[in-house]
């Protein structure tokens, strides 16, 4: 039996739940984990294992609405971090201490806060009452947390996300102070950090930051998704970390469309002798969908470009601006979020739902035109189910997938024509287009396998709870 037979692992972030990177990838982790012999339990604010194995604290989840109301004004510039987003200071969201628009008033409170605060307005001025709503959940979070430790019997943390990227500051805070206060083995699994986001870059809580994400504490073991990650890890926080990449199960075939599956092409509106372009990312700025449609508009063959995840996450302004850019060029696109999803099932009014797993084998090209990502699931979806890429040279991709030797149609982030040929040939020369699908799938098979996860990450467990031999 493996060194970590019979030990327990409790994941915890903010969401595991649906088809977002981090929870696709917690899924993986848990299979390998559960192959050495340990048992996995779950924590976060969205769960969508079994009540048996896991504990929904809702405070958890980055959006829920007083996480949201305190990212708004701790992240806030332009003085929203002001009187008007004073609405932090209650379970429900609702209540709290509302300021003045006057920058001398003095605010209710205790007597810390009986003061003139001449820079209500700048945003790097914490407002009282948001540090004591942040206190407060922390304290409930960290509870939350004692519990679920001590009714699984856990013997280790893996905490997926939620010490890197600052989504949910009282839930890091919680781990800090718990991972501190027991000395519990954890693994800080990171696939965002802080300063990869401009967002979070003019805030109010840097000291909050420094603190949680990640914490340079003695039990915690660092594991990021890149070389770049790294090496910021390294010089921005003085952390060394392990690079462990996102995989896929390469070792077992994906399953042919069956019947069900086959019906897909037609719910999606894709008609007749018309190419079939799927974009599979969420809607949001950093995944590029504009160069997906650009490169449709000028491929010169019948298309139809399909988006298959929702937006929404940061705001609905580039989702509005992706429908107003295909409407500009006259490309027709899909945006098919309700129907495309994690399971198969069947829409209110009826309609077939899809898993991923049925729409991949089905495209003709994957469009994948991101400016920034941690590492790239769906570029590892696409060669799993053997489908031609065209992707956008992001950093990532040019220092850690790229040197492999991976067969995709490149561009540096604008469409020249020779991007536009290239793929073009691709949709008309299935052939080459198989060829290069083989290629790939070897590749990564070798590089970004589960065997390369079960290798690096039972090692990283057994040195955790001390069992390396």
């Amino acid at each position: 039996m493996s060194a970590l037979g019979g030990r327990k692992a409790g994941f915890v972030s903010t969401r595991l739940s649906g088809t977002d990177g981090v929870s696709l990838e917690t899924g993986k982790w848990a299979a390998t984990l559960e192959r050495l012999g340990l048992r996995c339990y779950y924590f976060a604010g969205q769960v969508d294992r079994p009540e048996t194995v896991s504990r929904t604290v809702p405070e958890a989840f980055f959006r829920h609405p007083d996480i949201d109301e305190i990212n708004r004004i701790v992240f806030g510039s332009n003085g929203s971090n002001g009187s008007n987003g004073a609405t932090a200071a209650g379970s429900n969201g609702s209540g709290g201490a509302t300021g003045s628009d006057d920058r001398t008033s003095r605010l209710p409170g205790p007597v810390e806060e009986q003061i003139v605060r001449r820079d209500f307005f700048s945003p790097y001025v914490r407002p009282p009452h948001v540090a004591r709503r942040i206190d407060e959940i922390r304290s409930h979070l960290r509870t939350e947390l004692y519990g679920f430790i001590r009714d699984f019997d856990l013997d280790m943390l893996v905490v997926e996300n939620a010490l890197a990227i600052p989504l949910n500051i009282p839930l890091a805070l919680a781990l800090t102070d718990v991972i501190a206060e027991t000395g519990i083995p954890a693994i800080a699994h990171h696939h965002d950090l802080a300063w990869e986001r401009q967002r979070f870059a003019v805030n109010s809580v840097p000291d909050l930051i420094s603190a949680a994400f990640p914490p340079p504490l003695p039990s915690v073991h660092h594991v990021v998704i890149n070389s770049v990650q790294a090496q910021q890890l390294a010089w921005r926080r003085g952390l060394n970390s392990r690079v462990i990449p996102n995989v896929m199960d390469y070792d077992r075939e994906p399953a042919p469309p069956d019947e069900y599956a086959l019906h897909a092409r037609a719910d999606l509106g894709i008609e007749d002798g018309e190419a079939f372009i799927l974009q599979p990312t969420r809607i949001i700025q950093r995944k590029g969908i504009e160069h997906a449609i650009e490169l449709v508009r000028r491929l010169g063959l019948p298309a139809k470009l399909v988006v298959s995840h929702a937006g929404g996450e940061e705001g609905d302004d580039y989702e509005r601006r992706v429908k107003e850019f295909a409407h500009l060029l006259d490309v027709p696109v899909r945006f098919e979020s309700e129907v495309v999803g994690e399971c198969r099932c069947s829409t209110p009014d009826g309609r077939r739902c899809y898993a991923l797993a049925d729409i991949y084998p089905q495209a003709d090209l994957i469009t994948y035109g991101s400016s920034l990502e941690g590492f790239g699931n769906a570029f590892l979806e696409a060669v799993y189910y053997r489908r031609p890429l065209v992707v956008n040279r992001y950093s990532v991709y040019e220092i850690d997938i790229a040197p492999k030797g991976f067969r995709v149609v490149e561009f540096d982030n604008y469409i020249s024509e020779a991007t536009v040929r290239a793929a073009r040939e691709l949709i008309e020369d299935p052939r080459r287009a198989a060829d290069w699908a083989e290629i790939n799938y070897e590749l990564a098979r070798r590089h970004f396998s589960f065997r390369v996860l079960e290798r690096r990450r039972g090692s990283l467990g057994a040195q955790c709870l001390g069992e390396e031999r």
